[in-house]
Protein backbone atom coordinates (compact mmCIF):
# COMPACT_ATOMS: atom_id res chain seq x y z
CA UNK A 1 0.00 0.00 0.00
CA UNK A 2 1.67 3.54 -1.09
CA UNK A 3 2.47 5.40 1.99
CA UNK A 4 0.99 9.47 2.14
CA UNK A 5 -1.50 11.25 0.78
CA UNK A 6 -2.04 12.62 -2.83
CA UNK A 7 -2.47 15.90 -3.39
CA UNK A 8 -3.35 17.43 -6.87
CA UNK A 9 -1.30 20.79 -8.45
CA UNK A 10 -1.76 21.85 -11.55
CA UNK A 11 2.01 20.72 -12.45
CA UNK A 12 1.61 16.64 -11.24
CA UNK A 13 1.05 14.25 -8.55
CA UNK A 14 2.66 15.31 -5.17
CA UNK A 15 2.36 13.40 -2.26
CA UNK A 16 2.46 14.94 1.06
CA UNK A 17 4.59 13.39 3.78
CA UNK A 18 5.45 13.64 7.36
CA UNK A 19 8.18 15.86 7.76
CA UNK A 20 10.90 14.85 10.24
CA UNK A 21 12.20 18.32 10.71
CA UNK A 22 9.86 20.93 12.19
CA UNK A 23 11.81 24.36 12.84
CA UNK A 24 15.61 26.11 12.73
CA UNK A 25 16.00 28.70 15.68
CA UNK A 26 18.90 30.90 16.42
CA UNK A 27 19.35 31.20 20.21
CA UNK A 28 20.99 35.04 20.86
CA UNK A 29 22.19 33.96 24.12
CA UNK A 30 24.33 31.23 22.65
CA UNK A 31 26.51 33.91 20.54
CA UNK A 32 29.65 34.91 21.85
CA UNK A 33 29.97 37.55 18.89
CA UNK A 34 27.81 38.81 16.46
CA UNK A 35 31.08 40.28 14.51
CA UNK A 36 32.50 37.05 13.94
CA UNK A 37 31.82 34.78 11.06
CA UNK A 38 29.41 33.15 10.00
CA UNK A 39 27.24 35.50 12.25
CA UNK A 40 28.59 38.90 10.56
CA UNK A 41 26.80 37.38 7.29
CA UNK A 42 23.62 39.66 7.56
CA UNK A 43 20.86 36.11 6.70
CA UNK A 44 22.29 34.56 9.33
CA UNK A 45 22.14 37.70 11.83
CA UNK A 46 18.95 38.54 10.65
CA UNK A 47 17.44 34.57 11.33
CA UNK A 48 15.25 33.97 14.75
CA UNK A 49 12.97 31.13 13.75
CA UNK A 50 11.92 29.20 10.30
CA UNK A 51 8.71 27.12 10.30
CA UNK A 52 9.04 24.15 8.00
CA UNK A 53 5.89 23.58 6.31
CA UNK A 54 6.94 21.41 3.40
CA UNK A 55 8.75 17.86 2.75
CA UNK A 56 10.75 19.95 0.50
CA UNK A 57 12.48 22.84 1.17
CA UNK A 58 14.99 25.33 -0.69
CA UNK A 59 17.60 27.56 0.51
CA UNK A 60 18.08 29.92 -2.59
CA UNK A 61 20.60 33.20 -2.81
CA UNK A 62 23.51 34.95 -4.39
CA UNK A 63 26.40 33.82 -3.67
CA UNK A 64 27.70 34.41 0.05
CA UNK A 65 24.08 35.15 1.31
CA UNK A 66 24.33 33.04 3.56
CA UNK A 67 22.64 29.87 2.62
CA UNK A 68 24.84 26.75 2.50
CA UNK A 69 26.50 28.08 5.53
CA UNK A 70 22.96 27.84 7.39
CA UNK A 71 22.57 24.21 5.37
CA UNK A 72 26.26 23.03 6.34
CA UNK A 73 25.10 24.03 10.00
CA UNK A 74 22.14 22.15 9.94
CA UNK A 75 23.63 19.05 8.73
CA UNK A 76 25.99 18.66 11.21
CA UNK A 77 23.25 19.72 13.52
CA UNK A 78 21.86 16.54 12.77
CA UNK A 79 25.18 14.21 13.35
CA UNK A 80 26.36 14.27 9.38
CA UNK A 81 30.23 14.94 8.96
CA UNK A 82 30.86 18.34 7.74
CA UNK A 83 32.32 17.17 4.41
CA UNK A 84 29.03 15.10 3.88
CA UNK A 85 28.01 11.08 3.52
CA UNK A 86 25.89 10.02 6.30
CA UNK A 87 26.39 9.60 9.84
CA UNK A 88 28.55 5.99 9.10
CA UNK A 89 30.74 7.98 6.67
CA UNK A 90 32.49 10.87 8.11
CA UNK A 91 35.20 12.15 5.83
CA UNK A 92 36.55 15.68 6.86
CA UNK A 93 39.92 16.64 5.37
CA UNK A 94 39.91 20.38 5.53
CA UNK A 95 39.91 22.35 9.02
CA UNK A 96 37.43 25.33 6.59
CA UNK A 97 34.21 22.41 7.54
CA UNK A 98 34.41 23.72 11.22
CA UNK A 99 33.97 27.47 10.67
CA UNK A 100 30.38 26.89 10.89
CA UNK A 101 30.77 25.18 14.62
CA UNK A 102 29.67 28.35 16.17
CA UNK A 103 26.73 28.68 14.10
CA UNK A 104 25.57 24.68 15.16
CA UNK A 105 26.47 25.59 18.53
CA UNK A 106 23.63 28.62 18.47
CA UNK A 107 21.02 26.89 16.69
CA UNK A 108 17.81 24.83 17.88
CA UNK A 109 16.63 22.17 15.01
CA UNK A 110 13.04 20.41 15.97
CA UNK A 111 12.97 17.13 14.39
CA UNK A 112 9.32 15.08 15.01
CA UNK A 113 11.57 12.48 14.16
CA UNK A 114 15.55 11.92 14.79
CA UNK A 115 16.86 8.81 13.73
CA UNK A 116 20.13 9.93 11.74
CA UNK A 117 18.63 8.19 8.95
CA UNK A 118 19.26 10.10 5.29
CA UNK A 119 22.44 11.10 3.71
CA UNK A 120 24.43 14.82 3.12
CA UNK A 121 25.48 15.76 -0.55
CA UNK A 122 27.89 18.58 -0.48
CA UNK A 123 29.25 19.58 -4.00
CA UNK A 124 32.16 21.11 -2.92
CA UNK A 125 33.70 18.03 -1.21
CA UNK A 126 32.45 15.29 -2.99
CA UNK A 127 35.73 14.27 -4.21
CA UNK A 128 36.74 13.08 -0.42
CA UNK A 129 33.36 11.60 0.08
CA UNK A 130 34.19 9.50 -2.88
CA UNK A 131 37.33 8.83 -2.04
CA UNK A 132 36.36 7.73 1.52
CA UNK A 133 33.82 5.18 0.24
CA UNK A 134 36.65 3.71 -1.76
CA UNK A 135 38.45 3.58 1.56
CA UNK A 136 35.93 2.02 3.17
CA UNK A 137 35.29 -0.77 1.14
CA UNK A 138 31.54 0.21 1.00
CA UNK A 139 30.80 0.68 -3.07
CA UNK A 140 28.25 -2.36 -2.79
CA UNK A 141 26.00 0.40 -1.47
CA UNK A 142 26.52 3.05 -3.88
CA UNK A 143 25.83 0.86 -7.10
CA UNK A 144 29.13 -0.98 -6.86
CA UNK A 145 31.19 0.89 -8.80
CA UNK A 146 33.88 3.57 -7.76
CA UNK A 147 32.16 6.85 -7.69
CA UNK A 148 35.70 7.93 -8.89
CA UNK A 149 35.30 5.99 -12.27
CA UNK A 150 32.26 7.90 -13.44
CA UNK A 151 32.00 11.42 -14.72
CA UNK A 152 30.95 14.26 -11.63
CA UNK A 153 27.39 14.52 -12.59
CA UNK A 154 27.01 10.22 -13.68
CA UNK A 155 28.52 9.79 -10.01
CA UNK A 156 25.95 12.08 -8.23
CA UNK A 157 22.88 10.89 -9.93
CA UNK A 158 24.50 7.23 -9.09
CA UNK A 159 24.54 8.21 -5.32
CA UNK A 160 21.40 9.98 -5.13
CA UNK A 161 19.68 6.64 -6.73
CA UNK A 162 21.07 4.23 -4.14
CA UNK A 163 20.67 6.58 -1.02
CA UNK A 164 17.74 8.57 -1.59
CA UNK A 165 15.16 5.29 -1.34
CA UNK A 166 14.12 5.32 2.16
CA UNK A 167 12.95 7.54 5.34
CA UNK A 168 15.08 10.51 6.51
CA UNK A 169 17.07 13.63 6.36
CA UNK A 170 18.29 14.41 3.06
CA UNK A 171 20.24 17.31 2.57
CA UNK A 172 21.97 18.62 -1.03
CA UNK A 173 24.53 21.88 -0.98
CA UNK A 174 24.22 23.31 -4.47
CA UNK A 175 23.80 19.67 -6.33
CA UNK A 176 23.75 21.17 -10.01
CA UNK A 177 27.25 22.26 -9.68
CA UNK A 178 27.89 18.42 -11.25
CA UNK A 179 24.47 18.18 -13.20
CA UNK A 180 23.73 19.00 -16.67
CA UNK A 181 20.13 20.54 -17.10
CA UNK A 182 19.05 16.67 -18.04
CA UNK A 183 20.73 15.33 -15.01
CA UNK A 184 18.89 18.02 -13.33
CA UNK A 185 15.57 16.89 -14.20
CA UNK A 186 16.82 13.23 -13.31
CA UNK A 187 17.55 14.19 -9.91
CA UNK A 188 13.86 16.17 -9.66
CA UNK A 189 12.64 12.32 -10.60
CA UNK A 190 14.64 10.48 -7.94
CA UNK A 191 13.27 13.24 -5.44
CA UNK A 192 9.79 12.21 -6.32
CA UNK A 193 10.27 8.92 -6.38
CA UNK A 194 11.41 9.49 -2.44
CA UNK A 195 8.54 11.75 -1.22
CA UNK A 196 6.40 8.99 -3.64
CA UNK A 197 7.80 5.87 -1.71
CA UNK A 198 8.98 6.90 1.64
CA UNK A 199 6.92 8.09 4.94
CA UNK A 200 9.24 10.39 6.93
CA UNK A 201 11.15 12.07 4.86
CA UNK A 202 12.42 15.82 4.82
CA UNK A 203 14.80 17.37 1.72
CA UNK A 204 16.59 20.82 2.10
CA UNK A 205 18.50 21.73 -0.61
CA UNK A 206 20.73 24.80 -1.27
CA UNK A 207 20.53 25.88 -5.11
CA UNK A 208 21.08 28.39 -7.91
CA UNK A 209 18.80 26.31 -10.31
CA UNK A 210 15.59 27.30 -11.92
CA UNK A 211 15.15 23.73 -12.58
CA UNK A 212 15.59 22.53 -9.04
CA UNK A 213 13.36 24.58 -7.75
CA UNK A 214 10.64 24.29 -9.87
CA UNK A 215 9.90 21.28 -7.75
CA UNK A 216 5.85 21.21 -7.02
CA UNK A 217 4.87 22.96 -3.83
CA UNK A 218 8.12 23.76 -2.50
CA UNK A 219 9.05 25.78 0.20
CA UNK A 220 11.64 28.32 -0.61
CA UNK A 221 12.99 30.85 0.93
CA UNK A 222 15.39 33.51 -0.03
CA UNK A 223 18.66 34.91 1.79
CA UNK A 224 18.90 37.46 -0.21
CA UNK A 225 18.39 41.10 1.05
CA UNK A 226 19.92 40.49 4.33
CA UNK A 227 17.34 38.79 5.73
CA UNK A 228 15.43 35.03 5.23
CA UNK A 229 11.95 35.38 3.73
CA UNK A 230 9.64 33.09 2.19
CA UNK A 231 9.10 33.72 -1.52
CA UNK A 232 7.20 31.95 -4.56
CA UNK A 233 9.12 30.16 -7.52
CA UNK A 234 8.58 33.03 -9.59
CA UNK A 235 9.62 35.41 -7.00
CA UNK A 236 13.51 33.66 -7.09
CA UNK A 237 16.15 34.73 -8.54
CA UNK A 238 17.12 32.21 -10.65
CA UNK A 239 13.70 31.82 -12.62
CA UNK A 240 13.85 35.70 -12.82
CA UNK A 241 17.04 35.73 -14.60
CA UNK A 242 16.70 32.72 -16.55
CA UNK A 243 13.22 33.59 -17.63
CA UNK A 244 14.37 37.11 -18.79
CA UNK A 245 17.21 35.89 -20.57
CA UNK A 246 15.92 32.98 -22.07
CA UNK A 247 12.65 35.17 -23.80
CA UNK A 248 15.51 37.84 -25.27
CA UNK A 249 19.35 36.68 -24.37
CA UNK A 250 20.26 39.54 -27.61
CA UNK A 251 18.79 42.14 -25.25
CA UNK A 252 21.06 40.53 -22.38
CA UNK A 253 23.98 40.35 -23.95
CA UNK A 254 24.52 42.95 -25.56
CA UNK A 255 23.83 45.07 -22.24
CA UNK A 256 26.63 42.97 -20.33
CA UNK A 257 29.30 43.37 -23.35
CA UNK A 258 27.78 47.12 -24.49
CA UNK A 259 28.45 48.57 -20.80
CA UNK A 260 24.65 49.10 -20.48
CA UNK A 261 22.94 48.94 -16.36
CA UNK A 262 20.62 46.12 -17.33
CA UNK A 263 23.02 43.74 -14.98
CA UNK A 264 24.82 45.90 -13.12
CA UNK A 265 24.55 48.17 -9.61
CA UNK A 266 24.10 51.65 -9.64
CA UNK A 267 26.78 52.18 -7.93
CA UNK A 268 28.87 50.52 -10.05
CA UNK A 269 31.02 52.35 -12.99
Amino acid sequence: MRKGRLCETPFTQVIITAMPLKGITLMPDRVSNWHDYPFSVPAIASLREITVRKPILFFVGENGSGKSTLLEAIAIHYGFGGEGGNRNLRAETTESVRAVEPLVHALRVGFSKRTGAGYYLRAESFFNTATAIDDLGVRAGYGGRSLHDQSHGESFISLAQNKFNRDGFYVMDEPEAALSPQRQLSLLVILHDLLRNARDVQVLIATHSPILLAYPEAQILSFDDGTIHEITYRESAPYQLWSGFMANPDRYIHALFDDQPLLRKSNEP
